[in-house]
């Protein structure tokens, strides 16, 4: 990636958090673009990019222990603003001179911080002698501050919670601004990126697309594209993106594997060949895939199944256009960011859950990927400023292996079936109340447990129907939706009375904590 055609960046070194994508996604809510490297390439990208300000983020290390990561000398040389969120302030403090130990009592969760003194990382968003809630989560604190340092916020586990070098406009925070559960988190890095570092705020979608619009077009000339299309927004936006740049040197490939939503396939099909005008190709490669899946209960195994049922397929079709020089791909900046394994953290891991294979090298195309710098919800942005409808742009969420995976144990026609009519009256009901757009994700999840039911006067003995919905602000953290019971009730009992196959329905109330990265 190169430098953003907008003349200001604030580059983020990534020591291992798995709230990382949270820093970039408040620095960019704040009209101010963001690039993550990971602490061990920061070197390079210091070559490449001009960065206004710098931010080091937290993570799992000790500074105290030998071999753990820091930051090139050089971020702290460039004469620009610096501000160490957890173990970025360690670092901070480290590299400058002070003094880090493992703490007496570790510190997780919820915590109050009272501002000491007035600084103008502060300035106008915490008030001196104001206390507010913040998110710690760290197990070493700073024992001495670095020369230049100064305290300007206390906790009851934590003496120097926020210090400063306003000369230097060097800034250190214990704990995490970037979380929801900081309240004046996003406020605060606004208050970095605008009015400390200077920056303007100017990133707008509208100056990205005719950024990527240029870059796609100097990228392939006259060369064709091939993408394939999912069913899901990330593919839709990158390929009407693409053909706003080179026209019908695009043709999309659609593999509908029978794993999809009740009438998805129809949508994609309708959105691309009548209100886009754009090249597709329909596979309907049903059969081969729940044929391939026969049997098969075990959740990766399907999941591999699946992806290399897919490769096979979209190579056996991108073969019969021939002369395709490029391949377009919905890859979006978490995809960049969790592809990196050098944490060793858990993103590796749970990235499977939607990864369903890559393209094989065989093929000997060139990547094109437009998206590859938003994070989701700059995705949908686009996608609106593009034309893409309403209610294809605000659609939930959908796993690249489908309702594979949203039906536990082996897959039978059958069985989709069941969960397509369940998971249809559950949304119904979600939109009647006018819910949709407050829920993040909600869908139906068929269970490979059957319970013995009177319904009537018959004994049945049918499938358990869980259902499902989180919110969310950013995707990186998640809570169950609170339903009424009059709405759960209602939606039960469509359930059982329209589908046959359910004689139960429950509610899963699961969380999602800070730090996972993926919801499914």
């Amino acid at each position: 990636m190169t430098q953003s055609s907008e003349s200001e960046l604030v580059l983020i070194l990534d020591f291992g958090s798995q709230v990382t994508q949270l820093i970039a996604r408040r620095v960019r809510e704040a009209g101010v673009y963001s690039e993550i490297v990971p602490f061990n390439q920061a070197e390079a990208a210091l070559d490449r990019l001009e960065p206004k300000a710098i931010i080091l983020s937290g993570g799992p290390a000790s500074v105290h222990e030998a071999g753990t990561p820091r930051a090139p000398d050089r971020v702290f040389e460039l004469g620009v603003p610096v501000l160490g969120i957890c173990y970025g302030q360690m670092v901070l403090v480290d590299q400058l001179g002070g003094e880090v130990e493992a703490a007496s009592k570790r510190e997780f969760g919820r915590a109050e911080v009272e501002i000491k003194d007035d600084c103008p990382l502060f300035a106008g968003v915490w008030e001196t002698g104001q206390s507010d809630q913040v998110w710690m989560s760290h197990g070493d604190r700073v024992i001495r501050m670095p020369d230049g340092f100064r305290v300007v916020g206390i906790s009851d586990n934590a003496p120097y919670a926020a210090i400063a070098d306003d000369a230097r406009k060097f800034y250190g925070l214990m704990f995490h601004p970037e979380v929801v559960h900081t309240p004046r988190g996003a406020r605060l890095i606004e208050n970095f990126v605008r009015n400390v570092a200077g920056c303007h705020g100017e990133w707008t979608m509208a100056a990205f697309r005719e950024t990527e619009v240029a870059k796609i077009r100097a990228q392939v000339g006259k060369g064709r594209v091939i993408c394939g299309l999912s069913g899901g927004v990330d593919s839709a936006v990158a390929a009407v993106l693409i053909h706003e740049a080179v026209g019908d040197q695009l043709t999309c490939i659609f593999v509908d594997h029978g794993l999809m939503r009740a009438n998805e396939a129809d949508e994609v099909v309708s959105l691309f060949r009548g209100h886009y005008n754009i090249p597709l190709v329909h596979v309907d490669a049903s059969e081969r895939f729940l044929t391939g899946l026969e049997g098969e209960g075990e959740p990766e195994a399907k999941r591999k199944i699946i992806g290399k049922l897919f490769i096979d397929v979209f190579e056996d079709e991108a073969g019969k256009l021939g002369g395709a020089e490029f391949l377009a791909q919905g890859t979006l900046y978490p995809d960049v960011i969790e592809s990196v394994s050098f944490t060793g953290g858990p993103s590796v891991t749970i990235k499977s859950h939607h990864n369903v294979g890559g393209l094989p090298e065989r093929m000997n195309l060139k990547l094109v990927e437009p998206l590859r710098e938003l994070f989701k919800d700059e995705v949908r942005v686009l996608g609106r400023e593009l034309g893409l409808p309403e209610a294809f742009v605000a659609r939930h969420p959908f796993p690249g292996p489908g309702l594979a995976i949203r039906t536990p144990g082996a897959i039978t026609r059958d069985k989709l079936d069941i969960l397509r009519q369940a998971d249809v009256i559950y949304l119904d009901e979600i939109r009647k109340a006018g819910l949709y757009d407050e829920i993040w994700q909600a869908f139906a999840v068929l269970l490979p447990v059957q319970t013995v039911g009177v319904m009537g006067d018959a004994r049945t003995y049918e499938f358990v129907c869980a259902l499902r919905a989180v919110t969310s602000t950013d995707g990186m953290t998640a809570d169950y939706y609170d339903f009424s019971h009059d709405f759960l009730g209602r939606t039960a009992t469509r359930i059982i009375n329209e589908v046959r196959g359910i004689n139960r329905v429950v509610y899963d109330i699961t969380s999602k904590p800070p730090g996972t990265i993926e919801w499914e």
